[in-house]
């Protein structure tokens, strides 16, 4: 029996039709990556299974039998609580359990009624055995496995969570959501904020559990690692596979090519029988066949034409610089508020490099990228950028929250020179299109928000590039074209990134931020 059912269902958002008569299926065990280009529709699908969003058309059906629970990187953590009280939330029912039981046995103590007593007791009894089958007394060494599995146990599992960045709450959110281990776990872009140890802890984490996932990830190697089957968001449809995302897209890809040809086929039929019924129609001698055709042509199974994604075709303007040396850090301790978080580091870059700066999540490659461009303030040590350099920065975190308006208002309100018409073509170069440029920004999704990010930077002629986690939401397609305009740029790029074939296809150097600590 299936967990989740969406049976011939259609879904608009806003002035945009995002399924057509389609269908989505989650059966025990199995573990789902949902895919697609930026915008296809992922986060509806993914609203519309958690009851966030009803269907304009179709039928929705969820097993009562199954919990389902998401992981909403975005959701805000309300109060005073430390990391470890938040993580014991995801046992509320068994920590009030114990309380219950801590009452019962109180009341066995001052009891003189035998027939109270027994039934004291027999509530007791049960009580303990309810927490002894749930591992109730190993929740501590439970969380402390799971924090050290992600990444966790380095923040203090007694700092305030109010206090992470948002990478940090991102990763104790996930921790929580092991933690409760429902019948179905539904991770948006899970990986974001994780390095490759902790990537390669949840994979293994994954694939021991017996639970159902509904996954959404654009890191390909991560979901060729984890999953069993790839629903994937094209044309309207999605289309369910067996395997894992490669041998997916194989397969995608066959049926795509078959489609071009059917479609291609089909319309020159098409154009036969119109030119047919033109040329006949007038004709006493051959009307009855013309309008015989003209009938055969109004019941065709009209095949949709094959689907055009809009690929990015951005690269980055370059500046000239005539010397070698880009950088100097020397004995460079960075931290906040005078409290180092890395040892003292050195290292030179020079024009042309392409340097990644790798480590566990947490341990100072963001700071040390906002040290570097002046965002924060060095605790000691040098760190100087040569004369005549001109940085382009691009940020971790899609910070839109709170910006009413357009791409087109936001790319314009920082380069008031251009005229709409340059706006709009290089937002369409990053992947944007007339109705993205349309909508209010905090509509649009993750990766469509970071193509707005990438679309200020390459409107910017600069010869060094720093750039923290910049494939995070981005989808294939978008990825493969910051691999090449990187590639392609004539200046130093310095980058941070967990996805380790990112690193592998773009570096020429790498800092391992570990091997300091």
């Amino acid at each position: 029996m299936s967990i989740i059912e969406i049976n011939n269902f259609s879904q608009n958002f806003g002035d945009k039709l995002l399924f057509e008569d389609t269908s989505f299926v989650l059966n025990p065990h199995e573990k789902i990556g949902l895919t697609g280009v930026n915008g296809a529709g992922k986060s509806t699908l993914l609203k519309i299974i958690m009851g966030e969003v009803l269907l304009d058309k179709g039928t929705f059906y969820k097993n009562p039998k199954y919990k389902v629970e998401y992981l909403d990187q975005h959701a805000e953590v309300k109060g005073d609580q430390t990391i470890k009280e938040y993580l014991c939330g995801a046992y509320k029912q068994l920590f009030d359990a114990e309380k219950k039981l801590n009452q019962v046995n109180e009341q066995l103590g001052i009891e003189t009624n035998e027939a109270k007593l027994e039934k004291l007791l027999n509530q007791s009894g049960d009580l303990f055995e309810y927490l002894t089958a749930n591992n109730f007394y190993a929740i501590d060494s439970e969380i402390e496995k799971i924090c050290a599995g992600l990444g966790i146990s380095a923040f203090g599992l007694q700092t305030k969570v109010k206090t992470l960045s948002g990478g940090q709450r991102a990763k104790v959110m996930l921790a929580k959501l092991l933690l409760e281990s429902p019948d179905v776990m539904v991770l948006d872009e899970p990986t974001n904020f994780l390095d490759v140890n902790h990537i390669e802890w949840l994979t293994k984490f994954i694939n021991s559990s017996d639970r159902a996932f509904i996954i959404v990830s654009h890191d390909t190697h991560f979901l060729n690692d984890v999953v069993t089957h790839i629903c994937d968001v094209d044309n309207n449809k999605i289309n369910k596979y067996v395997g894992n995302y490669d041998k997916c897209m194989e397969t995608k890809e066959v049926k795509r090519i078959q489609h071009e040809k059917n479609y291609e086929q089909q319309q020159r039929e098409i154009k036969k029988m119109e030119d047919y019924i033109a040329r006949n129609k007038a004709r006493a001698a051959t009307a009855g066949m013309a309008h015989s055709r003209e009938k055969m042509l109004s019941k065709l199974d009209i095949i949709t034409p094959p689907s055009e994604q809009i690929k990015p075709t951005f690269s980055f303007k370059s500046k000239d610089f005539a010397g070698n040396l880009v950088l100097k850090v020397k004995n460079l301790v960075v931290g906040y508020n005078g409290n180092p978080l890395l040892k003292p580091i050195s290292f030179e870059v020079e024009n042309k490099d392409r340097l990644a700066i790798t480590g566990f999540n947490g341990i100072g490659k963001s700071t040390l990228l906002k040290t570097i461009i002046g965002e924060i303030e060095k605790i000691s040590g040098e760190c100087v950028i040569s004369k005549n350099i001109v940085v382009g920065y691009y940020e971790q975190e899609n910070d839109f929250h709170y910006f009413e308006g357009t791409p087109l208002n936001y790319i314009s309100n920082m380069y008031p020179k251009l005229t709409e018409k340059e706006v709009r073509t290089a937002l369409n170069k990053c992947g944007l299109n007339a109705m993205h440029c349309k909508k209010q920004i905090k509509q649009l999704s993750g990766g469509e928000q970071s193509k707005i990010k990438i679309c200020s930077l390459i409107l910017k002629p600069c010869n060094l590039l720093i750039l923290d986690e910049p494939t995070n939401h981005l989808d294939v397609f978008a990825i493969n074209r910051l691999e090449e305009a990187i590639k392609e740029f004539n200046g130093t790029v310095i980058f941070v990134s967990h996805s380790k074939p990112f690193v592998k296809t773009v570096a020429t150097k790498t800092i391992d931020l570990e091997k300091l600590s």
